[in-house]
C-alpha cells in the first residue's frame, strides 16, 4: 500500500497519530531530505525525493510494499498528494491529512479559518485581481512569489490591507509578525513562509 502521509508543519510534535502508525508499519520512507530527518527512529529503507515522475514508476512497481511518501503540513494542500491521486490507482493509495502550514499559522494569529481563500505561488503567477478581492487570503510562496510581490500588488490597486507572515513555522526560529504592505522592501529576506492577506477591518 502506498501512503502519502502528511507530516505536519515541521516540528515532529505535530505528527497524528494515524500519521505515526502508518510510518511505524512502512518499510520505505520517501521524501524532501528535511522531512525523512524529522523522523526519527525509522528502521527500514529511506529514499530521498527527487523527480516525480521517478517517483510515480518507482511506486507502480513496489506498490506491493508498504511506503509513505512524506509530504510537509498536509499532502493535499498545495502538496504532493494532488499529484500522486491524480497518477496512482486510488484503491492502493491512502492520503493521511496532516496539520498544515496555513492551519498552524492561523493558529497562531489567533484568527478563525472560516470563509478563507486558500492559494499558492508555486510554479505560477497569482491572478491578484480575483486574490486580493477577497477579505481573507493565505498564500503558500515560493521564491519567486513572496511578501515583496504580494505587497506591490497590493499597493498596485491601492487596497488598504494587512499581511501576517510566518516564517520557518515550528521551528526555534519561528517568526510571526504583521505588516503593511509599504513597510515591506525588495531587499527583506522572509524564508519558508506563508502569507495571511485581511482587509484592514478586520
Amino acid at each position: 500500500m502506498i501512503y502519502v502521509v502528511g507530516i505536519g508543519p515541521g516540528d515532529a510534535c505535530y505528527l497524528t497519530r494515524r500519521a505515526e502508525e502508518v510510518i511505524q508499519k512502512a518499510e520505505i520512507l520517501i521524501g524532501a531530505e528535511r522531512n525523512i530527518e524529522s523522523i526519527q527512529g525509522f528502521k527500514g529503507e529511506k529514499i530521498e525525493l527527487r523527480e516525480l515522475s521517478m517517483l510515480v514508476k518507482y511506486l507502480e512497481s513496489n506498490g506491493h510494499k508498504n511506503i509513505a511518501v512524506l509530504a510537509s503540513g498536509d499532502p493535499l494542500i498545495y502538496g504532493i498528494g494532488k499529484y500522486l491521486a491524480s497518477h496512482i490507482a486510488h484503491d492502493k493509495l491512502e492520503v493521511v491529512p496532516g496539520i498544515s502550514a496555513i492551519q498552524y499559522l492561523f493558529s497562531r494569529i489567533p484568527l478563525d479559518m472560516n470563509d478563507l481563500y486558500m492559494t499558492s505561488s508555486h510554479g505560477k503567477f497569482p491572478d491578484f485581481d480575483r486574490v486580493l478581492s477577497y477579505p481573507k487570503v493565505a498564500m503558500v510562496t515560493d521564491q519567486r512569489i513572496g511578501p515583496y510581490e504580494i505587497a506591490t500588488e497590493i499597493m498596485k490597486r491601492n487596497l488598504s490591507k494587512i499581511m501576517i507572515i510566518g516564517e520557518n513555522l515550528t521551528y526555534p526560529d519561528e517568526k510571526i509578525a504583521p505588516y503593511y504592505p509599504k513597510a515591506i522592501k525588495a531587499e527583506m529576506q522572509f524564508k519558508r513562509n506563508v502569507v495571511v492577506i485581511l482587509d484592514e477591518k478586520q
